[in-house]
């Protein structure tokens, strides 16, 4: 028994920042954020608003698409590296805000990759048969950890995040094959110093900007390129498919290089690409799902059709999954 998407949705912040925008904060260009990453805005939260609000418009949506009542959901996972607190969990939140009252839950991190590795673990709660109804919802606000003195990081990254519901296939669809990495010597490249056991919370710690994200650009793009180009196509050649059977790829969004180059590499034509960072940017955990409920919506998906999707994050972690669409 394979698990499989029957609901998707996601929401992101009222709020627009332009590339223009970003020259007035700091030492960058319109051309420069463009010519770079491909990403013209993103969104961003405004001082009330929080991951966990983001994640429980997500979860209401996906109540109101699916039919399904609050209290039928089993489980609720939540990939993010942004949460509202260290504890409670965002997905313990989320639960109380949509009163899933019989669901239980936990948040998951691994940062762009949060996504897919919350839809690999609920996937394997249903195929195991003991639930029936698993929401994995992947969401960041980025702009928490942002610090926007520094701008080869402060102009990648939006906030917001998607989600689906995961149910039984009845026709054995569904994500069919997954492949998760890590290698954790790749953690310095991308990394919040500040705020753990670590580095906990002090004047120093704020003073030196420890709470803020810090990467590598150079390195992290390098590995990026090759994570996600590599176990894409082994994915596809251990399933006996390639590029001209995928009907649509959905990869992390990045940088707009990183995913051109990982399309190459599989064959993939550039119309069955799915890219919508110029308008999002780098959403982190959310990136993956926004794009999928925007293809739903759009009915760039059909019914058995071969879905890939691939991200690479901090720590380093990256995947792929591959689903055989199967409609409600």
């Amino acid at each position: 028994m394979n698990a499989t998407i029957t609901t998707t949705a996601y929401s992101v912040p009222d709020k627009v920042m332009t590339n223009n925008d970003l020259e007035n904060i700091v030492d960058t260009s319109d051309e420069w954020i463009r010519s770079r990453t491909g990403i013209l805005q993103r969104h961003v939260v405004s001082q009330d608003e929080a991951t966990s609000d983001i994640s429980s418009k997500i979860a209401e949506k996906l109540l109101n698409q699916s039919g399904i009542e609050a209290d039928q959901i089993d489980l609720i996972i939540v990939g993010t590296v942004t949460p509202d607190h260290f504890t409670p969990s965002t997905a313990a939140i989320v639960q109380k805000n949509i009163k899933a009252k019989n669901a239980w839950g936990f948040d998951l991190s691994a940062a762009c990759s949060g996504f897919l590795y919350g839809l690999v673990t609920g996937a394997n709660f249903i195929t195991s048969g003991q639930y029936n109804k698993v929401m994995v919802i992947g969401v960041d606000t980025m702009t928490s950890i942002l610090d926007f003195k520094d701008r080869d990081t402060c102009v990648i990254f939006g906030d917001g995040g998607g989600g689906v519901i995961l149910e039984p296939s009845k026709n054995n669809f569904g994500i069919i094959d997954s492949m998760m990495h890590m290698d954790g010597s790749g953690g310095d490249y991308l990394i919040v110093p500040g705020g753990g056991s670590r580095i906990p919370a002090s004047l120093k710690s704020v003073k030196e900007r420890q709470h803020y994200i810090k990467q590598d650009g150079k390195t992290v793009f390098k590995h990026a390129v090759k994570g996600m180009s590599d176990v894409s196509a082994r994915i596809l050649t251990k399933n006996n498919l390639s590029g001209d059977d995928i009907a649509l790829f959905i990869p992390h969004q990045a940088n707009k290089r990183i995913i051109d180059a990982a399309a190459e590499r599989c064959g993939i034509s550039e119309d069955r690409v799915l890219i919508n960072i110029d308008k999002f940017g780098n959403t982190t955990a959310g990136t993956i799902p926004i794009a999928l409920d925007e293809a739903v919506n759009a009915n760039k998906i059909h019914d058995g059709d071969y879905i890939l999707l691939t991200s690479f994050g901090a720590g380093f972690t990256w995947g792929s999954i591959l689903i055989k669409w199967e409609t409600k």
